[in-house]
């Protein structure tokens, strides 16, 4: 995609136009209720996708990587660690002075086998599980301490139903694998905040499993800083109920609540699944890709009013988020052109694939010119 200085320059423009209180960024309209971020990928943190990097520096104070801190990137092979990546994602926040998170450290997808396994290829031994899950999170997290702001610690440990997911982890180690890592963690950088993260929390099992899951955590002694709401929304679901319930609940344990991966779907749906379980698979069929040749206006508008609608809630409740982060900057980085069904063409986020501001991005844009409610 060819950048030029009139697409930036459009984009400033645009901003300029719809920014409250003389905000030109979105950084800059919430400044004081809660930072705003974005997930980074290699092109954008390394400065090959200069429009999106243009774009990251101008609207957002936080960043999150979508891969280079996962187990299978960092950490590959026995013994063998690749930090090339991380390292110039860290350098790319320090430069531009953003809060950096780290995401993920103890997760059941994208963990290489060899993690679980012997080497005979059967199911390692706990003890064995325990000190490779030490040695991954003293040897990652230690090398960014007092640069990495906060961790999503363990990432989507409970199912749907509210219990403990059956994974690797919880099979080989038990349902204590949770404590360790977090302990792990808070051993390799003790300033670092330490989170919860998952999808579908605005659904009541699930929630509720969670918060038990949370309060389990705080008896034991281990502080939780937020639970992390992946926010992997559609134009129909949660309802503003439902996030205003859940985000009530974990308040109450006494935590923030960070919106960490936040995009919103308006392709039809091809699975029955949770809302965001990166394994399922749907199929494709006729009508499963509407908009392969762009977006009516019609739906421009619906998702311009969600996402107006969603922030509105977020500032009701902007004395315990502390972060809303949104998974790409533009639509056409977005995890959902290939999830669940790889080639749609999708559009959940509030800048398009020509780095433009969409209806979208001016309705967030208006929520803070509203009278706040106390």
């Amino acid at each position: 995609m060819r950048t030029s200085a009139v697409v930036l320059l459009s984009l400033a423009a645009a901003c300029v136009r719809t920014a409250p209180r003389g905000a030109s960024s979105l950084k800059e309209a919430f400044a004081g209720d809660f930072r705003i971020g974005a997930a980074l990928n290699p092109a954008q943190f390394t400065g090959r996708d200069t429009a999106g990097a243009a774009i990251v520096r101008s609207q957002f104070n936080t960043i999150t990587p979508e891969n280079v801190l996962k187990w299978e990137s960092v950490h590959p092979r026995p013994g063998v660690y690749d930090f090339a990546a991380p390292d110039r994602y860290v350098a790319f926040g320090q430069a531009n002075e953003m809060r950096i998170i780290g995401h993920t450290l103890v997760w059941h997808n994208q963990t290489p086998r060899w993690v679980f396994q012997d080497s005979d290829g059967r199911p390692a031994s706990r003890d064995t599980l325990l000190a490779r899950m030490r040695d991954h999170i003293h040897m990652v997290v230690g090398r960014y301490r007092d640069k990495i702001f906060g961790w999503d610690v363990v990432n989507e440990a409970v199912d749907e139903d509210g219990s403990l997911r059956r994974s690797p982890w919880s099979a080989i180690i038990g349902p204590d694998f949770i404590e360790k890592a977090y302990s792990y963690a808070r051993e390799a950088d003790p300033g670092a905040e330490l989170y919860y993260n998952d999808y579908s929390l605005e659904n009541a099992p699930k929630r509720n499993g969670a918060v038990a899951l949370i309060r389990k955590l705080q008896s034991e002694g281990i502080h939780i800083a937020a639970v992390g709401l992946q926010g992997h929304y559609k134009l129909d679901w949660p309802s503003v109920a439902q996030l205003d319930t859940t985000i009530d609940a974990f308040a109450a344990l006494g935590v923030k609540v960070n919106i960490t991966e936040l995009d919103v779907d308006v392709l039809p749906p091809v699975t029955r699944g949770p809302a965001a379980e990166v394994t399922a698979q749907g199929t494709s069929r006729a009508g499963s890709n509407p908009y392969f040749a762009g977006l009516p206006d019609s739906v421009q508008r619906k998702l311009a009013q969600r996402y107006a609608d969603l922030f509105q809630e977020f500032m009701r409740h902007r004395d315990v988020i502390d972060r809303v982060t949104f998974w790409g900057v533009g639509d056409g980085d977005s995890w959902l052109n290939n999830w669940p069904v790889r080639g749609r063409t999708s559009y959940p986020l509030l800048f398009d694939r020509q780095h433009r501001p969409k209806p979208a991005f001016d309705a967030v844009m208006r929520v803070v010119r509203q009278p706040r409610k106390q």
